[in-house]
This record gives structure tokens, sequence and C-alpha cells, in this order.
């Protein structure tokens, strides 16, 4: 497999969930290590792409969960920056489907606050691929140098978004003005129907592939659940449909699937540069291995996507 480096830019988030009663006037928060691109990373590095994690973390104890938990999966953190701010925490809750909703403390924390001088382009490192997207692309005062670094990128590496819509922080508004800018950078945008529907309510999915690949961007891939996926590399398109599995949570699996689409891209060399020579059958066949990682990943609790071995196992039959 090549030795490609993926970068992923983003947010670290503590998930705290409720466990135990709340009989006694208390409420107890399980804390986990997850956001978005964070998850990715964690998942990349796990299916055993190299991996490397810009993120700003904080000093404080939320901030050293998340260092060891994405160097115990073999994430590179030396382009990470050491943050005064605190953590972001959003405290979440899970319907009967497994589904998480949140609830975001994130005035102030760590994850937006970038800096032109902190974000310039030589700590990407040599990824051939930069993977970014969710809070870190629309949070104040950090989103304009994401959109900066992008759009100083050298037309050899590969971009990912991965829109990730919070839109109980954000308007979907602010997405839906920005969305035709960012596929005009853009290689690779993924996103789910849940995304989709903020951002473009009540359109085909058809249609807004096609209006995005007229943007400029060549793979969108929509995650749909139990209803699979559907892959558009500039306006071929194949629906795939999602492994059979059951569902513990539904939590971390959209960024586990963006994870095995990029590192199963990168297996097959064709990350780095605008993907030219990529074709429909590859496209589909990276998502399709991108729904298996996500597939795993719901079967257990929290964003705990799987490594590589257990894939194998997994086809296998063990």
């Amino acid at each position: 497999m090549p030795l490609t480096q993926v970068a992923v830019l983003g947010e670290c988030v503590a998930d705290a969930f409720t466990t135990g009663s709340r009989e006694r006037g208390e409420l107890t928060l399980r804390v986990l290590p997850g956001g978005g691109p964070a998850n990715t990373a964690v998942a990349l590095a796990r299916l055993g792409t190299r991996t490397r994690f810009l993120g700003r973390i904080s000093h404080d104890a939320f901030g050293a969960l998340f260092r060891a938990h994405l160097d115990a999966s073999g994430v590179d953190l030396t382009g990470c920056v050491p943050a005064a701010e605190p953590s972001t925490l959003a405290v979440a809750t899970l319907d009967d489907a497994g589904q998480a909703g949140y609830t975001f403390h994130a005035e102030g924390s760590a994850d937006w606050q970038w800096s032109a001088a902190e974000l310039s382009a030589d700590r990407v490192g040599d990824a051939v691929c930069l993977h970014t997207g969710s809070l870190a692309l629309v949070r104040d005062p950090g989103a304009e140098h994401v959109e900066n670094l992008l759009a100083a990128l050298p037309e050899t590496v590969t971009v990912s978004i991965d829109p990730n819509v919070r839109a109980a922080l954000v308007d979907p508004a602010v997405y839906r003005a920005r969305m035709p800018r960012w596929c005009a950078r853009a290689d690779i945008v993924k996103l789910s129907d849940d995304d989709l529907e903020h951002i473009h309510p009540g359109e085909p999915a058809e249609q807004v592939c096609d209006a995005w690949h007229a943007a400029g961007v060549r793979l969108v891939v929509i995650t749909r659940g139990p209803r699979g996926a559907l892959v558009s590399l500039d306006g071929t398109r194949a629906h795939l449909p999602a492994p059979a599995t059951e569902v513990v949570d539904t939590v971390g699996a959209g960024d586990a699937f963006t994870a095995g689409l990029l590192h199963h891209l990168g297996a097959a060399d064709l990350l780095g540069g605008r993907l030219k020579s990529l074709s429909p059958d590859q496209a589909a066949e990276a998502a399709a291995f991108g729904s298996r990682v996500a597939a795993l990943t719901c079967s257990v609790a929290g964003a705990n996507p799987p490594w590589a071995g257990d894939l194998t196992a997994l086809r296998a039959g063990r």
C-alpha cells in the first residue's frame, strides 16, 4: 500500500453521555473523546493510513483525553497547537434508533481560535490530502483562516470536505452560502442526507450534486443511513446498499465512513491532486469500503472506529 499521508484539520469535542438514574437529583455524565474531524483522524490511523491531525488542543482535562486517544490510535500530533482556551463540550442524547442529538458548549473554546500564523500551509506537512469540515469551517474567528489555507494549498493536494451541519449552533444558511466556494476548491464532498436537507431543504439530491459538480467538485458522496449511500462522480451516479449491522448507536459513523473512503482511495494511489484518474467504479468501491467501516462503528457504543484487523476478521467471517 502506498505510504501516503492524510492531514485532518478541525475540532476535538468532549462528547458527554448521560448515564445512570436522575432519581437522586443528580446527573452523571460519561465523557468520551469526539469531534467529527478528530474521529476521522482516529479512524484513518486505525485503518493504516499515516494521519496527521491539525487541531488546537486545550491544556484542560479534556485536552489530555483527546491527546491520549489520538496518540493511542497512531495519529501524528506534531501539527497540533497547544491552546490556553477550554475544550468544546457536547452533551449528547440518544433516541430509540441510536441517533445522537447534541447540546454544545462551544463559546470561546480552543477549536475555533486559529490565527493566520498558526495555520500556515507548512502545517499540512507532506500530506497528499487534507480533510476538513464540520464546525471548523464555519465558526469564527478561525473559519476564515481555514478557508485561506484551502486556497493556498497546491493543486497536488486533494481537498476533502464534510460540512457536518450543526444547525443548533450555526444557521444552515451559512453552509448554503459557502458551499459553492467550498466546492470550487474541494475534490471530495461527503455529507449525510440530514446535512443535505439542512443545506438544500426539499431539493432532489441529484440536482444538488449536479450544481456542486458545476461549482468544481468531482466526487460527491451522500450517506443515507440504512438506505446506503449515493455516489456521484461528475454526474455519473451509483446507489450503494448499506451493510447489514446491529446498530448500538450512530455516533461517529459518518466520520468513520469518510475515513474508510479516503483510506481506500489512498491505498489505490488515487489521492494527490484533483482525482483526474478516478473512475466511477473506483469511487463506488471506495464508498462501499467506507460503508463497511461505518457499519462496524455503529455496532459499538460511541465513536470507536475499527482497526484494520477488525475488517480482516469481518471478511474472514470471524
